[in-house]
């Protein structure tokens, strides 16, 4: 899982406030004096042009408004600017945890002008950094912030808006081989394969993963060589009985494969 750092906990700390009702968020459509709530000082609104992205055209326009609760431009606003990119929490068993974790980067602060307009152009949309891949979602959220004693503990004077760029992913494939397709506790299953990505892009470091049970994520990984070859090996327990193969290419506009394995456990109980 990512580490967390400053931007993580404002985007965790902001999430949490949202869905307490405590902190005012308004449409990113548009800012109106409908859009705010009683007592609110300002209305924030983000958006991005265009409003998605693909893997030859990663870059946006971000834009927004500050306005106060009766519609007229709010000048000299700092806004926080964050992309988020989200991933989803592996969580076989359904308990009640963010089904979300995230990766923040900071965007800037522009300030808003005698219009109440800010503009950051030319953002890239992408990942960076090394975490894997393997759980990442493909949109990811450009969020707006205003905090006007610049104290997140004091939440009731925070604005907030949020937008979603789309990612349009290539798609990817895996190819592979099992040594045995009926295992018992203590053989070694072992999968070769090769990983083939879009025309281009070179499969060498893509993360392959393979599950044995269907309460963990993977039971052995490595990555790709650099003509997309791999292998895998695990020792069988008696209680595996989820045997799949999935992939995680190191770009975010590249999706990852994954193929159940013609492999079955006669260790595990029968009912």
């Amino acid at each position: 899982m990512p580490r967390k750092s400053l931007p993580t906990r404002l985007a965790a700390t902001l999430a949490f406030l949202l869905a307490a009702g405590v902190l005012s968020s308004a449409p990113a459509a548009s800012a109106k004096p409908s859009d705010a709530s009683p007592g609110d000082a300002y209305v924030l609104t983000v958006t991005t042009d265009p409003a998605g992205t693909d893997y030859d055209n990663r870059r946006v326009d971000v834009t927004g408004t500050v306005t106060k609760a009766d519609g007229t431009p709010a000048p000299n606003i700092p806004v926080t600017l964050q992309e988020v990119v989200r991933f989803t929490t592996w969580n076989p068993w359904g308990d009640p945890i963010d089904p979300n974790y995230y990766e923040t980067r900071d965007l800037g602060e522009p300030v808003s002008d005698a219009n109440g307009e800010f503009t950051v152009p030319d953002v890239t949309i992408d990942h960076e950094g090394d975490s894997s891949l393997l759980n990442v979602r493909h949109e990811v959220q450009i969020t707006a912030f205003y905090d006007e004693d610049g104290d997140l503990n004091t939440p009731q004077d925070g604005y907030y808006a949020d937008t979603t760029v789309t990612v349009d992913a290539k798609s990817s494939s895996v190819g592979y081989t099992v040594n045995k397709r009926r295992v018992k506790t203590g053989d070694h299953l072992i999968v070769q394969g090769r990983v083939t990505l879009p025309e281009g892009v070179e499969p060498g470091g893509t993360e392959v993963f393979l599950q044995t049970h269907w309460e963990n994520q993977y039971a052995a990984k490595t990555t790709a060589n650099d003509d997309g070859s791999f292998m895998l090996t695990t020792r069988i327990r008696d209680y595996d009985d989820t045997f799949r193969l999935s992939t995680a290419p190191r770009d975010l506009y590249v999706a990852g494969a994954y193929e159940f394995l013609p492999v079955t456990n006669i260790s595990r109980a029968r009912p």
